[in-house]
């Protein structure tokens, strides 16, 4: 099982979301960012906190939302997002 990374800000998971999976950033509504995806065809939105170091358990459910988009496990795609960055 891989460690979420507990230093990762919004802007951070944003990028990689864009490299590995086609997220594009939609608006922003203060603090927070909106990403969309149409991997696979589906359409998937998304709201990522822009702080710096998103909380842990927030992290976790944004993690397992994308991750049952995807159709993959949650230990998968934190594998596939934050090794070798």
């Amino acid at each position: 099982m891989h460690k979420i990374p507990r230093d990762t800000s919004g802007k951070d998971l944003a990028k990689l979301l864009k490299k590995k999976y086609g997220y594009c950033f939609e608006r922003e509504s203060g603090s927070h960012m909106r990403l969309a995806s149409k991997y696979k065809g589906l359409e998937h939105k998304i709201t990522i906190p822009g702080h710096d170091g998103i909380k842990i358990g927030t992290l976790n459910n944004i993690l397992k939302d994308i991750s049952i988009y995807l159709g993959i496990s949650k230990d998968e795609l934190v594998k596939e997002l934050f090794e070798n960055k």
